[in-house]
């Protein structure tokens, strides 16, 4: 977070300075306004750049890889992992039996495998539990 905060403050400081220069190169006659405006219109293309590389395109760690044998060994059924995964995300048991063309008394049983086989009281320490072993990703 930090980081983030002196990145793009660094980013308003170079923005500062760049508009300071632009004005006072206006101010005393040596370029025109399409110059300046073309010369900052380069500097945020390139930011931007600089920034959809860094964000969109971080490689993803070996940690986010999901241990298939850790599946087979804890005994989860592929229904199971799939409710697994769609409580990860979040929907009711409800929202996932109309997802995956069941009924919801066929969700709560698949529910309480998952708990029985991860040892977990709840859903959200399945779900911790889950990531910890690496079987779904964050």
């Amino acid at each position: 977070m930090q980081k983030t905060i002196f990145i793009f403050g660094a980013l308003v400081l170079a923005l500062l300075v760049l508009f300071q220069l632009s004005k006072y190169s206006l101010v005393s006659g040596n370029t025109s306004i399409e110059f300046i405006i073309a010369g900052i219109a380069i500097v945020f293309f390139v930011i931007g750049i600089i920034i959809n590389k860094k964000v969109l395109y971080k490689e993803k760690n070996n940690s986010e890889e999901i241990d298939h044998e850790k599946i087979k060994t804890l005994g989860l059924s592929k229904r199971e992992y799939e409710v697994l995964c769609e409580i990860a995300t979040g929907l009711s048991n409800k929202e996932i039996a109309e997802k995956l063309f069941v009924s919801e008394s066929t969700i709560k049983t698949h529910v309480s495998n998952i708990l029985v086989k991860l040892n977990a009281k709840r859903r959200t320490q399945a779900i911790q539990i889950a990531k910890e072993l690496r079987i779904i990703q964050f």
